[in-house]
């Protein structure tokens, strides 16, 4: 008999009358990158103790407090199928709902001009961000099997912003890198100007 219990430690699958305990679900740091006028800021697998193989089936980055030398940049990314270029092909989808701290106007949208089918330029995933003193972005993303060389690799994140206009904008992006090849290092950029301040972790999922 199984009992499957949960907490904050992920999922815990306790078997009764003296069977083997075993847990799902946990979440296992990796490695923490903070910028300082960063131009980019990227997750190798085999460098810096970062591990981006078939260790994990799952991989999670956390973002706190991106912010921008750029007043309206975009926080992209981009992935790496092997070579030097961060140009793997992507297909993805983009919505976003918004909230104006002034005047309460809001919205609830699919944003085409920000999705992208089979291209290798970098992904839109937190966009307009201000830089003033006190507005940033922060968020995460899903990585699945970057490992696999059979199937494509999926991907979704979601962003808060205090946009620069006092916009709260929340943002969704999915989609996959459309190559069997795996993916073995992500690296993140503004698409204009640095990342001035901000930490990125990496954790695998069990």
């Amino acid at each position: 008999m199984s009992i499957v219990k949960l907490s904050n430690n992920g999922v815990k699958n306790a078997t009764a009358f003296g069977s083997a305990v075993t847990s799902l679900g946990s979440m296992i740091f990796i490695k923490k990158l903070t910028a300082s006028s960063s131009a980019t800021l990227s997750f190798v697998d085999g460098s810096s103790d970062v591990v981006l193989d078939d260790t994990y089936k799952e991989y999670l980055f956390t973002f706190n407090n991106i912010h921008p030398e750029t007043d309206q940049a975009h926080l992209t990314v981009g992935f790496r199928d092997g070579g030097s270029a961060y140009d793997a092909t992507k297909t993805t989808t983009y919505f976003q709902a918004y909230h104006n701290e002034n005047d309460s106007t809001t919205a609830l949208s699919y944003i085409t001009s920000r999705d992208l089918a089979q291209s290798t330029d970098f992904q839109q995933i937190a966009n307009t961000i201000g830089n003033d003193n006190d507005q940033q972005t922060s968020g995460y993303l899903h990585l699945f099997n970057p490992s696999s060389t059979t199937f494509v690799k999926h991907f979704y994140s979601r962003f808060n912003i205090y946009n620069a206009s006092e916009y709260s904008v929340d943002n969704y992006v999915a989609g996959y890198c459309n190559v069997t090849a795996a993916i073995d290092a992500v690296q993140f950029s503004m698409s204009s100007g640095n990342i001035d301040a901000g930490d990125i972790c990496l954790y695998g999922i069990l």
